[in-house]
């Protein structure tokens, strides 16, 4: 039995072909906020919202490729949870820009996937039953 309780989801490190393009991109689409710390150098760049969001990294493009498709070990998606009031404008924000994507029905949760310019699956997620309900 684990004795501590980890807060939140700080964030999740994604490798990106193009640092800046990346960074315009979560900025557009999500509103994510550039942090990028001086002592670090180049990288990471923290894209957040609030405390949580995710660190882009430079990918090194002469790797050996990991097929898109594969079900093989690889991040699959991650997802940031909003209120059903930010799903519904997030929704209309992706379909003003003329972004692709796609709406699941997850009976407690309804989500919304698209990909950003490396393919990453992003997810928004807004819980759809009652909160007390569903989290202990």
């Amino acid at each position: 039995m684990v004795d501590f309780k980890l807060d939140f989801l700080d964030h999740v490190a994604i490798l990106v072909k193009d640092m800046d393009a990346s960074v315009a991109w979560y900025e557009k689409v999500l509103g994510l906020k550039r942090y990028q710390l001086e002592k670090w150098g180049d990288f990471p760049i923290f894209m957040l919202s609030g405390k949580t969001g995710i660190a882009l990294f430079p990918a090194n493009t002469d790797d050996p490729k990991l097929e898109a498709t594969s079900k093989n070990v690889k991040i699959d998606h991650f997802a940031f949870q909003v209120s059903n009031e930010a799903f519904a404008k997030a929704r209309k924000h992706y379909e003003n820009l003329g972004l692709d994507y796609i709406f699941k029905d997850h009976h407690y949760f309804h989500s919304i996937y698209t990909k950003d310019l490396d393919g990453h699956d992003v997810e928004l997620t807004t819980l759809v039953v009652d909160e007390d309900a569903f989290y202990d």
